[in-house]
C-alpha cells in the first residue's frame, strides 16, 4: 500500500480483517505531517446528502466507524447533531433522506445559530464529529500492519506484491498519471467559543455545500469554506489563504454569535477532487487506485477502506 493518510490507513484495517499480508509505505517521516489532507483533530461526519447513494454510503461508514471504536476502545465519534442551512428548503437533503429514512426535522430556527430570514435549517441527529487524529492511530493500531515511513515510492514497479493500492491523495498523478483529478490548496481557521456547537453546513444554489464549522478540541470552532482554494503543487509547501481566513470569520460573525469572530490560527490542506467531486475506488491489473475523495472523504474513511480492501482480494 502506498500513502498513508486516513484512506490508507482505513484500507490496512480492512485488509488485515480479510487476513492479508500488507506493508504500508509513507513518504514523510512523521505520519502526522500536515502536508496532505488527513491531518487535523476533527471532522464532520453526517448522514445529509443530497443523492440516496451518499446517504447510503454515510451509513456503511458510520456503522464502521463504530466497529473501529468497539475493536480499538477509543472513542472516535461525538454525535452532536448536524444544522444544515439553506435559503430555501428545497435545497436541502431532504428529499435524499426521507428516501433513506433517515429522520430529520425542518426549522426557521436554530439554537445558537443566527438563519437569515426566511431560510431554514434541517436537523439531522445522527450526525457530528470524528477525532480524526485519533482515528487515523486507531486503524493501524487495529490492524497492527507495518509502516515504513520516510519511504518515497516512485514506481509502482519497486513493489513485488500481488496487488498494490494507491492511497497517495495528491500525488496520485506520479504513480497513476492518468488520474481525472484537480488538486487545490484549502483553508480553515480557528475560533474561540465555550459552545459547543452541533456541526453546521450551509449549502447554496450555485455551488451546494459551500461553508462548514465544527468542534475543534483546543479552540472550540473549525471553519471553512468548501472548495473555495486555488489550484496547487503538493510538492509545493503552502500557507492559508488570508482573503479566504477574512471570508471565513466574517461567516462565523454572522452565523454563530456565540465564537469569538476573530480568528486565533489557520491551517491548509490539499483537496484532490474530480470534476464531479465523486470517489475513484477502481481496480486496474494489480494496481488498486483509492483516490481521490473529492474534500469530503474523510467522513466514509471505514466503507472506503473495506471497498478497496474488497477489490484488492479479488481473484
Amino acid at each position: 500500500m502506498v500513502g498513508a493518510g486516513v484512506m490508507g490507513c482505513a484500507t490496512t484495517w480492512a485488509l488485515s480483517a480479510r487476513g492479508a499480508d500488507v506493508t504500508l509505505f509513507e513518504q514523510f517521516d512523521d505520519l502526522e505531517h500536515t502536508r496532505g489532507s488527513s491531518h487535523g483533530r476533527t471532522r464532520i461526519v453526517r448522514l445529509a446528502y443530497p443523492e440516496a447513494f451518499w446517504v447510503r454510503m454515510a451509513q456503511e461508514a458510520l456503522a464502521g466507524w463504530r466497529d473501529l471504536e468497539a475493536e480499538s476502545g477509543t472513542k472516535l465519534l461525538d454525535l452532536v447533531g448536524l444544522v444544515e442551512l439553506a435559503p430555501d428548503a428545497d435545497l436541502t437533503t431532504r428529499a435524499a433522506l426521507d428516501e433513506c429514512g433517515v429522520d430529520y426535522r425542518l426549522v426557521r430556527e436554530a439554537d445558537g445559530i443566527a438563519l437569515p430570514e426566511g431560510w431554514t435549517a434541517l436537523l439531522q441527529a445522527e450526525a457530528g464529529f470524528v477525532r480524526s487524529d485519533l482515528a487515523r492511530r486507531a486503524f493501524l493500531d487495529v490492524s497492527g500492519v507495518p509502516v515504513r515511513t520516510g519511504t518515497r515510492v516512485d514506481s509502482l514497479d519497486e513493489l513485488d506484491a500481488d496487488a498494490v493500492v494507491v492511497t497517495a491523495g495528491p500525488w496520485v498523478r506520479d504513480l497513476v498519471p492518468d488520474a481525472p483529478v484537480r488538486v487545490t490548496r484549502e483553508t480553515v481557521a480557528y475560533f474561540r467559543t465555550e459552545r459547543v456547537y452541533p456541526s453546521v453546513v450551509e449549502l447554496n444554489a450555485e455551488r451546494g455545500h459551500a461553508m462548514f464549522a465544527l468542534f475543534d478540541p483546543v479552540h472550540g470552532l473549525k471553519a471553512g469554506a468548501h472548495h473555495a482554494g486555488a489550484e496547487a503543487d503538493p510538492a509545493d509547501g503552502g500557507a492559508p489563504d488570508p482573503a479566504i481566513v477574512e471570508r471565513i470569520a466574517s461567516w462565523v460573525r454572522d452565523r454563530l454569535p456565540d465564537a469569538d469572530p476573530h480568528p486565533v490560527a489557520a491551517d491548509a490542506c490539499l483537496y484532490t477532487t474530480t470534476a464531479d467531486e465523486s470517489f475513484v475506488c477502481e481496480r486496474r491489473g494489480r494496481v488498486v487506485v483509492g483516490s481521490a475523495c473529492s474534500g469530503h472523504g474523510f467522513k466514509f474513511a471505514p466503507a472506503v477502506g473495506r471497498e478497496l480492501a474488497a477489490l484488492a482480494m479479488a481473484e
